[in-house]
């Protein structure tokens, strides 16, 4: 989704609005996190074969099966966390209250203990009158929500919009202030981080299986119970309590990148509680995980060549200079990151971290997500290629991975893959099947192909068995839903917003042609006004609709 933002894996997509830096975190995250991948390469591109490939080879199996809607009536072995009213308190961020919502672990068996969700809320300002609630996810799986409204949402959303609703947020279960599950200590994540995903031979394949077999064992230890139970059903599920809590009738969302995928599968289940639904940055629920590898990967390529074409316009371009081609700065790329598997390079970083391949990988795929990044990446890389300094792609690195100056983590890449590997069985068994498919991800992409092909494996080490399956999601008798596509977006690649679309039974397809991952509150005031007409006024766009 890494999404925003995985450790070693990619991740459900990435999250919204990357310059919060709250949560993206959808793909490459590298070596923890569950995965998936997107493709919806550029017309004409190299990467298009690989699509068209995978887009053939999956029309000969047969179709998912769709989500099946939830009974309108609450069971009565959940109404007693129906009725909660939540004990809201001032919680030290201005204008912010705070609360606590009980759901049940397991909703097959709600007597068997509570999971504790952590809510926020900053009540709408007015003037106007108030139209509910409006809650926002900003991505992942694991971007927390509370700190992403709290330090952006809540007061860089449009003021028309924050004065009709009132901003909320839920952490999802196991995410940050939400019982969350935590694997690995910092120290441990640092060596983590820097494992090769490259690996060249047997010795290298056995380290890159044990550290996935470590960072998998750690979050087992930590949450033997949660582990079983942290799926985005169970997380859509956990909102509609929430929406109850709230005392609104129906669910207003914006959800980004992953964020996409929880507000559609609530409208899956629950298509008559669905209000203004916008899902910006969009997955296509249908795909199985090596799919959304494969097509992720083609993304990231889509993007990395879009960096290219405005690198080499540029008289700072380490890369190449005027009249080199993407797939030349590619190259000029590849060759700089197999320089630093032979020999990494030194960083200044008081814990002692030089700049591996790993790192450097994760700090270039890190600037793909926003191209107001291009230029603190060409610095960094020229830096790091001309200066024998990795100082600033370790800086981009430890962004993606949200580590903060004293070494610590964040739970972003824990969550991550306790999501993505419950919700989807692995994209690999073995590292053998991974070689086998090294050739398609290496077509798909030429610089990031080999490492997200093995990033891919993490999950076939998880402690506990995926509980999910691809499916379609329609939300039959839903309000319409507004659903957004970036043309190169590298995380969630622009044919999954056409799939979903496609898939959603009243869904109205917004188009941006333009880079980066999602596009509301990214500077279109042409996609920032017809959301916000929706959100306002319930005037979905025409479907179609294209801004640029």
């Amino acid at each position: 989704m890494h999404t925003r933002r995985t450790p070693r894996t990619v991740s459900r997509s990435g999250g919204a609005h990357r310059r919060a830096r709250s949560g993206a975190r959808t793909a490459a995250g590298l070596l923890a996190t569950a995965a998936l991948l997107v493709s919806a390469c550029s017309s004409g591109s190299p990467t298009t074969s690989a699509a068209t490939a995978a887009t053939a080879a999956s029309a000969a199996t047969a179709e998912p099966a769709a989500l099946a809607a939830l009974p309108q009536s609450v069971p009565a072995a959940l109404s007693a966390y129906y009725r909660q009213k939540p004990a809201w308190r001032g919680c030290g961020v201005q204008g912010f209250e705070c609360a606590t919502v009980k759901a049940p672990l397991d909703y097959t068996e709600p007597s068997a203990g509570d999971v504790r969700l952590a809510v926020t809320r900053k009540k709408a300002t007015g003037p106007g009158e108030r139209l509910g609630s409006l809650l926002v996810n900003p991505g992942g799986p694991g971007g927390s929500a509370i700190g992403y409204v709290q330090t952006y949402a809540g007061v860089g959303y449009p003021a028309e919009v924050r004065a009709r609703y009132d901003m909320v947020a839920v952490d999802p279960r196991g995410v940050a202030r939400s019982e969350p599950v935590e694997c690995l200590d910092g120290p441990e994540m640092d060596r983590h981080t820097q494992t090769d995903t490259t690996p060249d031979d047997g010795k290298e394949t056995d380290g890159l299986v044990g550290a996935y077999r470590t960072f998998a064992e750690g979050c087992g230890a930590d949450a033997p119970r949660l582990l079983r139970h942290v799926s985005t059903v169970e997380a859509a599920r956990d909102m509609d309590i929430v929406r109850a809590a709230l005392g609104d009738e129906k669910l207003n969302f914006v959800g980004a990148s992953y964020g996409t995928f929880l507000g559609a599968t609530y409208a899956g289940l629950f298509p008559k509680r669905a209000g203004r639904l916008v899902l910006d940055g969009a997955m296509d629920p249908s795909l199985p995980a090596r799919r959304l590898n494969l097509e992720q990967t083609a993304g990231f390529e889509t993007a990395f060549r879009s960096f290219a074409r405005d690198c080499v316009r540029q008289p700072d371009c380490p890369l190449g200079g005027a009249g080199a081609s993407p797939g030349q700065v590619g190259e000029n790329l590849k060759a700089f990151f197999e320089k630093l598997d032979a020999r990494p390079v030194p960083t200044g970083d008081p814990d002692g971290r030089r700049l591996t391949e790993s790192l450097a990988t994760t700090g270039v795929i890190a600037a793909m997500y926003d191209e107001g990044a291009w230029q603190q990446l060409r610095e960094a890389l020229t830096s790091a290629m001309k200066e024998n300094d990795g100082s600033g792609l370790l800086v981009l690195s430890d962004s993606y991975y949200e580590r903060d100056a004293d070494g610590g983590y964040s739970n972003l890449m824990f969550a991550n893959a306790a999501v993505n590997c419950l919700d989807l069985p692995p994209a690999f068994d073995t590292p053998d099947e991974v070689r086998r498919a090294l050739p398609a991800f290496e077509k798909a992409s030429p610089v990031f192909g080999e490492g997200l092909a093995w990033a891919a494996l993490n999950c076939a080490y998880w402690p506990v068995h995926a509980t999910g399956e691809p499916h379609r999601i329609e939300a039959k008798g839903a309000a319409p839903i507004v659903v957004v596509g970036t043309t190169r977006d590298p995380a969630t690649p622009y044919r999954w917003a056409e799939a979903l679309a496609g898939q959603l039974s009243s869904a109205r397809l917004l188009t941006y042609e333009g880079d980066g991952h999602t596009a509301y509150g990214r500077g279109s005031s042409c996609v920032d006004s017809t959301i916000n007409a929706y959100l306002l006024r319930g005037t979905p766009p025409q479907d179609g609709k294209r801004c640029s």
